[in-house]
């Protein structure tokens, strides 16, 4: 090990790794250089731009990552622009020699940090790239016959059996901070945080972003709600998931330190939830492994017959379902969730998915950009691969003739009406038995609850069989043609 008073300097460049602990490029450079932490500002990921909802998300998680970094004594240099710009003028400046990064691995970061490491490299800087934050190198593994994986459970047994994880890299318990130091822009001059107004109180009450909060938050649910994960996940009435998906989607987190903890929690009692658990993060994996290979996963119908689909231009039907109004309770329920925490239980995304695509027939695409928009844990694969899953033009998709029924999803899966009283208070009086089916009620019974349909909660957008006949109906078409 070098003198730490000779000691070379590195530049460590923080993307969607935004931790101190199992990071393989901080770790790299920890204790052999004195280093520079910079994260560079990207409004747009894979030419998108990112919704208010992961910004807010992204503001927190900057604060407590250079809270995290002080501490260790290498403040985080936070900085705009274009990263080849950036990266070698901090180079220059304190004469670093090294420039380390963990991978990213949607289509357009692979291309772009490719063409960026080759640019810096031919400048004569030493430039490694590590694992990202997947458990597998998507480009990697193939089937027998050499391809990728399209059906999630050959793809789920082939990674299970082979993966080789590693003991989780502990974080440094210092760092050494390169001299002279580089000056960083000030956090709340990129305005992430919403105002005039500011949204984003159910947010901040529901979610507390960064590393800490994030394995806080995996301990308390080993401790207490794995061994009920296997039947409870799909319960929204009931505190029984994770909440991971956002830490993770910051990499606050990875996929490695979740299975760790889980082993440590494996029991004869808990191992029906620590394997749902396992194959949870599994299908982001498998969504992950599809659009490094099908990049066009995000815009584009896997299944190309559905690009003569009929989709419905039901600009009406879609505001009602953007704003929790279809009358169908389960449905707005899960919407106004999404509004009001930036969140939304993974049982009601597919409720609501399937409403928009399969009663309301509008394009998959129009979803998941909303979702995109409103989520915390927008993620672009996931994102994706579960819109055409649900709609039934993606990979190892839910069959055409799939059309979830609203009222006996929420009569299974909130059966006394818990979680459409927390998101549809309108609704909270009426008894159980009619919460999923406010239309049905007698009239004194709406009365009772204070209750005027059309007025205090709308009636049902489309009549279910209706819809259902219709959608069917639709997606025959494209079957027969096909």
């Amino acid at each position: 090990m070098a003198d730490a008073t000779t000691k070379p300097t590195a530049i460590i460049w923080f993307r969607d790794d935004l931790r101190i602990s199992d990071n393989a490029a901080l770790a790299s450079v920890a204790n052999d250089f004195t280093v520079v932490p910079v994260y560079i500002r990207q409004d747009h990921i894979a030419n998108r731009s990112i919704g208010g909802a992961k910004k807010w998300w992204l503001h927190r998680s900057l604060e407590a990552l250079a809270d995290d970094l002080a501490k260790l004594g290498a403040p985080l240099v936070l900085a705009s622009g274009d990263p080849y710009v950036i990266l070698a003028n901090l180079a220059q400046l304190t004469s670093a020699s090294r420039i380390v990064w963990n991978r990213r691995y949607h289509p357009e970061a692979i291309r772009h940090d490719t063409e960026l490491k080759s640019h810096l490299s031919g400048d004569g800087f030493e430039v490694e790239t590590f694992p990202g934050f997947l458990l597998h190198e998507p480009t990697k593994l193939k089937t027998g016959t050499g391809n990728f994986y399209k059906v999630f459970s050959p793809f789920w047994r082939s990674l299970d059996s082979t993966i080789e994880l590693q003991k989780p890299i502990p974080a440094p318990q210092s760092l050494r901070p390169a001299s002279p130091y580089p000056a960083s822009e000030q956090l709340s001059d990129w305005k992430l945080l919403p105002t005039n107004p500011d949204w984003s109180g159910g947010i901040g009450a529901n979610w507390h972003p960064g590393e800490k909060a994030a394995h806080a938050k995996l301990a308390d649910f080993v401790e207490t709600r794995l061994e009920n994960y296997g039947e409870g996940r799909d319960r929204p009435d009931r505190d029984d998931t994770t909440r991971l998906s956002p830490h993770l989607a910051f990499g606050e987190i990875t996929p490695a330190q979740i299975f760790a903890k889980l082993d440590e929690g494996r029991t004869s009692a808990g191992n029906l939830g620590l394997d749902a658990l396992r194959r949870q993060v599994g299908w982001r994996e498998f969504a992950w492994h599809l659009l490094v290979n099908q990049p066009l996963l995000p815009t584009s119908n896997h299944k190309i017959q559905f690009d003569d689909f009929p989709w419905s231009d039901n600009t009406e039907g879609l505001l009602a379902w953007q704003q929790g109004l279809t009358g169908y309770p389960i449905v707005d329920a899960g919407m106004r969730q999404l509004r009001q925490t930036g969140w939304m239980h993974n049982r009601v995304r597919m409720i609501t998915a399937s409403f928009l695509t399969k009663h309301l027939l509008i394009d998959w695409r129009e979803g998941e950009a909303w979702f995109w928009d409103n989520l915390v844990d927008a993620d672009l694969a996931s994102n994706a691969a579960s819109w055409q899953w649900v709609a039934g033009t993606g990979f190892d998709a839910a069959p055409y003739f799939r059309i979830f029924n609203p009222i006996l999803q929420g009569q299974k899966f909130d059966p006394e009406g818990t979680y459409v009283r927390a998101f549809v208070p309108e609704l909270a009086s009426l008894p159980s038995k009619h919460i999923h089916t406010p239309w049905e009620a007698p009239a004194a019974i709406l009365a009772r609850a204070s209750i005027q349909l059309g007025q205090d909660y709308p009636h049902p957008v489309i009549d279910h069989a209706e819809a259902r006949q219709r959608a069917l109906s639709a997606y025959a078409s494209i079957k027969d043609a096909a």
